[in-house]
């Protein structure tokens, strides 16, 4: 079998840690585990792959593939013809993939979350780490350092602007984007350093705390979201000086991620019996809970949460987005082909593609006219079930045991090519790298075991839990009851799998098992069926992570002003919606003050 190795070759003197116990004698360093007495689990590398999929385009289309199974070879009529679901005008859901109760802006703010408070840029997914020895380059806290980095002393090149006393208190913006071409200002791009390369190749790079807020053009436009809500607050309030605006507007930020993102994506009943303070009475009364993020010093980043249950979100991914209602266009953002209006996808973008200009592909520019509603992405008007076709909030897709076919190709380790048109579904896909893995999934997997990651069904039990059976654990979309009784089972693919699920995939399977045992498969498409949210397991895992990492923070709105409530917006209901219309101060979207 082809397995990871343990050691490094002695020839070579070894390196830090190559003989340390996997199972970790410190709770943390910056990284650390959750989980320490639990056994690393490991599988054969063509296990994983087996899990992982090869990445290619299933029938039915599509773009909205499984990334974690192989799929069949695929018909050349289908090949021939990638299409996405209308937008269909009477109808909000139009996908069985889609998820009925979490917006797709969700997905890139569980992103933005994930850049604030862990960065390993060290680490390798062909050998194992020494946690103790990693470091994490961002601090386990919810502190915006993605967004402030060093602060206007340190860093600026990303601040403007100086009040009456000669303080910087605003943030740089970028060029205007446009809702289609020739269409309003709807948002602005950040600021960009250009320079060309000595073989004449230009570069638009951003100016920000943390370069991974531009891999995308979503997660790059969100970002800018969080430099408006910083500069109108700080305009709002003239009086406070840097410092204070920053810690308002990090309070914000977390009350979003207390009391809208965490009852998104997590079980409720987690949530408060973490949180009691939230069914009533004051934090004092009854203060927080926590089973087993238990720092002996300081927060540390549990690698059980960095290296699987956070990564619930690449499961959310949509293949293909909408970004204003006014785009039309394909290749060329301004001209639709019959083809592609034929088939779904004009006006819209595919997250990552092979061809130049038909992705959201990041690190760069993109054109000015895909400035984003984000109506499209949360429900900024409550009113999101009366909206079709164009016009709907597109949610995102569920939480289950598949990846869509783009994120087979990451850009990061594969070569985009120049557009030609797009006549054969072969030409969206990226050419991958010689000696890279571009497959997301494959590396989830690997940097689960390559950081010695417990078994899923050994956190469950851990937990007293009793864990899911191998019969049902499956793999593959959760649409409806019949598909979802046709998916394989984990041990089909591979024994090795018996009773030894990797973490990152238990917790998608866990998700996805729950919402089938509650009756939502009976109609996979329908709005009543209930949305899929995290199981026991990836919900303690989250919440316990970031819950701990806020009451460690002697800042946080937890521990500085845990009864405070947002004066803007929705008050005491304060959610990301809110967060978003305060800092675009679009009178489309007008706030409703409590």
């Amino acid at each position: 079998m082809n397995t990871i190795p343990h050691k490094t070759d002695p020839s070579h003197g070894g390196v830090r840690g190559d003989d340390f116990d996997r199972r970790s004698s410190q709770a943390e360093g910056r990284f650390g585990r959750m989980f320490r007495s639990l056994p690393p689990a490991a599988w054969s590398e063509d296990a994983l792959k087996k899990l992982a999929g090869t990445g290619r385009v299933l029938v039915e289309g599509a773009i909205e593939t499984p990334g974690m199974v192989s799929p069949p070879e695929v018909d050349e009529t289908h090949r021939k013809l990638p299409f996405a679901p209308p937008e269909d005008p009477k109808k909000r859901l139009q996908d069985d993939e889609e998820n009925s109760g979490i917006d797709a802006g969700y997905t890139y703010l569980g992103q933005f979350i994930d850049h604030d408070i862990t960065f390993d840029p060290a680490s390798s997914l062909q050998k194992r780490n020494d946690v103790n020895a990693l470091v994490d380059f961002r601090t386990p806290q919810l502190d915006l350092d993605s967004v402030y980095g060093g602060g206007p002393n340190d860093q600026p090149y990303m601040y403007q602007g100086r009040d009456r006393h000669g303080n910087v208190r605003l943030f740089q913006l970028g060029r205007k984007l446009t809702e289609g071409k020739g269409g309003k200002h709807i948002g602005d791009d950040l600021p960009r350093h250009t320079w060309t390369d000595p073989n004449g190749k230009t570069y638009h790079r951003a100016l920000i705390g943390d370069k991974r807020n531009d891999e995308n053009v979503i997660i790059s436009q969100l970002h800018g979201v969080f430099l408006k809500f910083h500069n109108r607050f700080a305009t709002d309030n003239p009086d406070m000086d840097f410092g204070e605006v920053q810690r308002h507007v990090r309070w914000h930020y977390q009350y979003v991620i207390l009391h809208d993102f965490l009852y998104k994506i997590a079980r409720k009943d987690v949530i408060e019996s973490v949180l009691p303070h939230f069914v009533e009475g004051s934090i004092f009364d009854h203060p927080p809970k926590l089973r087993f993020y238990k720092p002996k010093h300081d927060a540390f980043m549990p690698i059980e949460f960095a290296a699987a249950a956070y990564r619930f979100g690449h499961s959310m991914v949509r293949p293909i987005y909408r970004l204003n209602t006014k785009l039309t266009g394909g290749n060329d953002p301004d001209t639709t082909d019959p083809n592609e209006k034929d088939r779904g996808i004009d006006g819209r973008q595919f997250i990552f593609a092979g061809l130049k200009d038909r992705g959201l592909n990041g690190f760069d520019e993109f054109p000015a006219e895909w400035g984003i509603d984000w109506n499209l992405f949360f429900d900024l008007t409550e009113d999101k079930d009366k909206r079709f076709g164009k016009e709907r909030t597109q949610p995102s897709y569920k939480i289950d045991t598949s990846l869509v076919n783009p994120l087979a190709f990451l850009p990061e380790f594969s070569d985009v090519k120049a557009t030609p048109p797009l006549d054969d579904i072969a030409k969206l896909q990226a050419t991958a790298r010689k000696r890279e893995i571009p497959n997301l999934a494959l590396r989830n997997l690997l940097r689960g075991m390559s950081m010695s990651l417990p078994s899923g069904q050994d956190v469950a039990q851990l937990m007293g839990l009793i864990p899911i059976k191998d019969e049902k654990l499956r793999v593959g979309k959760a649409t409806n009851k019949a598909d979802y009784e046709k998916s394989p089972t984990l041990v089909s693919l591979d024994s090795e799998f018996k009773n030894k699920a990797p973490l990152w995939y238990y917790v998608l399977a866990e998700a996805q098992h729950e919402w089938n045992e509650k009756g939502g498969n009976e109609d996979g498409s329908s709005e009543k069926a209930p949305p899929i949210q995290l199981g026991e397991v990836g919900s303690r895992i989250i919440v316990e992570t970031l819950v701990g990492m806020l009451l460690d923070d002697g800042h946080s709105v937890l521990r500085e002003a845990p009864a405070w409530t947002p004066s803007i917006g929705k008050g005491a209901k304060f959610d990301m919606p809110d967060f978003i219309k305060y800092a675009i101060n679009d009178l489309k979207y007008p706030l409703k003050h409590s």
